[in-house]
């Protein structure tokens, strides 16, 4: 069993940043790609950045691509976002996610989820 702790969100002006960190504990945290999602109010989850499992090549989302960066500290079993030049539509629950396939951009091929963290951005 893997377990996800996410945490880091909170309320910040537009233009602001934050940076949200997801621990995962229980398994080789190494053997896993990872991921962040988020689903606003009334819509579907969607993805938002995925780091795999090995060299730690990266994906974004066109919408948050030059603004996120997500990255991977295997020392600390730690995966991070960081936001900058968040915006309004940018709230919304953002889960940390786990995945032991080779595709990334998926929600469903990840097996471990978190259990959210709110991101408000207000303009």
């Amino acid at each position: 069993q893997v377990q996800l702790v996410e945490s880091g969100g909170g309320l910040v002006q537009a233009g602001g940043s934050l940076r949200l960190s997801c621990a995962v504990s229980g398994r080789t945290f190494s053997e896993y790609g990872m991921g962040w999602f988020r689903q606003a109010p009334g819509k579907e989850r969607e993805f938002v950045a995925a780091i795999s499992r090995s060299v730690g090549t990266t994906w974004h989302a066109d919408s948050v691509k030059g603004r996120f960066t997500i990255s991977r500290d295997n020392a600390k079993n730690t995966v991070y976002l960081q936001m900058n030049s968040l915006k309004p539509e940018d709230t919304a629950v953002y889960y940390c996610a786990a995945t032991n396939t080779w595709t990334y951009t998926n929600a469903r091929l990840y097996v471990y989820w978190g259990q959210g963290t709110q991101v408000t951005v207000s303009s």
